[in-house]
């Protein structure tokens, strides 16, 4: 057995929740209640309607913001491409994409298909466990340069987490990370930046997968000797750093070093919104769009890929600065209406973002990961020139927003299908998760 697969499955097998900081769990918490508000209220868009009606509604598993149920497999899928589609979900940027959303959909699914009931500890050390791996893989891993991180690493995290619920020993744990590494996803970056929707299948298939794995396991079949090193060290990847990997483990806790969002668009737009704000509250012009002669971006090179001042559809729409910093002047507001309905075809704002251009600042691509910088400038058609710049986008560990502001967003965001009281509950079920010896229901409401 190589180091890290058996660091890792030692790891996954001796962590208990007793060997988690208090600080670690409720900060799980609050990632498991913002994968539910991003799950239900990506479940009112059309396309997730659409697939929903398409399956077949027989299980045990729920489909968040419905009442369907399902297989594991199958709710898995649902949830983890709704819990994506309207760019709302927690992420990580270290591992340079979003491990919540790549474990709690497999993981809620799985403990609502076992004969016995799945306590409320159990289920938050499996998914801080899951959570832990997948991060540790996607911070060690140089994917490639045309890769979309959604559906690689991810696959694995989550059937660490199912390793975990399921208390397999060492052993078994290794050959389980082997095959999940084995049934990672050949992403296209350009997905998100031409507007290709498929692309928010992909988290909902690594967690479909992780049961895949699980399964083949149970069945009989085997992996590679060393599937996380083959995979994310050659194959979808110019390398794995071991050591990286491993760095702290079962002491740091990826779950405490992510982010949350509340700009409804991908999180390389958010440093150049933050500025935006700056702006939009230090200048009162800013009121009046039409006076506006120009605006500009610099900003990391991850940032300046999303120079679309015409988005195809609104996914294209999320991974557009242009776009963003346009609907957001013009709807005085970056969340979700200022990003879906008829936000795309109007007029004023794409007017806004034909005038809006980005650009690569060098010194700012080199602080990644640490930093994730953006200047706005905006120059009035009186000449009046406004300026604000920002180093890190709030809501991350070093700039982290308050409970208060992620309960209003999850609010907001299952608004969208359930009712006020049905959210509160669910939301005050979550806080207290550690209590419940079943912990189905506490996602009951």
């Amino acid at each position: 057995m190589t180091k890290h697969l058996d660091i890792f499955s030692a790891f996954i097998s001796q962590t208990g929740f007793g060997d988690i900081p208090a600080e670690t769990v409720s900060r799980a918490k609050l990632i498991i209640a913002d994968c539910v508000g991003a799950i239900v209220g990506g479940s009112a868009e059309p396309e997730i309607l659409a697939f929903t009606s398409s399956i077949k509604s027989s299980g045990t598993s729920r489909i968040l913001g419905s009442l369907n149920l399902t297989d594991p497999q199958t709710a898995s899928l649902i949830n983890g491409t709704a819990g994506t589609v309207l760019e709302m979900d927690e992420g990580h940027q270290f591992a340079r994409g979003h491990p919540g959303m790549h474990i709690f959909p497999a993981l809620l699914a799985a403990t609502e298909s076992t004969p016995e009931s799945v306590s409320g500890k159990d289920f938050l050390t499996a998914f801080i466990i899951g959570y832990d791996i997948a991060a540790r893989i996607g911070l060690a891993t140089s994917l490639n340069a045309n890769m979309h991180p959604h559906g690689t690493w991810g696959v694995v995290g989550a059937a660490a987490a199912l390793g975990a619920l399921n208390r397999l020993n060492e052993v078994q744990l290794a050959e389980l990370l082997n095959i999940a590494s084995s049934l990672t996803l050949a992403t296209s970056r350009k997905t998100m930046l031409e507007g290709g929707t498929v692309r928010n299948a992909y988290t909902g298939v690594a967690n479909q997968m992780s049961h895949t794995a699980h399964q083949l396991l149970m069945a009989g079949f085997t992996g590679e000797q060393d599937g996380i090193g083959s995979v994310f060290g050659g194959v979808v990847s110019s390398g794995f750093d071991v050591e990286a990997s491993l760095e702290s483990i079962g002491t740091r806790f990826e779950v405490d070093r992510n982010y949350f969002k509340l700009h409804a668009c991908c999180r390389y737009n958010h440093a150049a919104l933050d500025a935006l704000w700056i702006l939009i509250d230090k200048h009162p012009e800013l009121q009046y769009p039409k006076q506006i002669d120009r605006i500009h971006v610099e900003s990391y090179f991850l940032a300046a890929e999303l120079d679309d001042q015409k988005p195809r559809n609104m996914l294209a729409a999320r991974f557009s600065i242009p776009f963003a910093i346009a609907t957001t002047l013009i709807n005085r507001s970056s969340k979700v209406h200022s990003f879906t309905g008829n936000a795309l075809t109007d007029s004023a704002t794409l007017a806004l973002a034909a005038k809006t251009s980005i650009s690569e600042n060098s010194f700012m691509s080199a602080q990644l990961p640490d930093l994730r910088p953006a200047e706005v400038s905006i120059t009035m058609k009186n000449g009046h020139n406004f300026k604000a710049g920002v180093k890190t986008n709030r809501g991350d560990w070093q700039d982290p927003y308050n409970n208060a502001q992620l309960k209003e967003k999850y609010m907001s965001l299952t608004a969208r299908r359930w009712s006020h009281k049905t959210s509160d509950t669910v939301y005050n079920n979550i806080v207290s998760l550690d209590r419940f010896s079943n912990v189905t229901l506490a996602f009951d409401g």
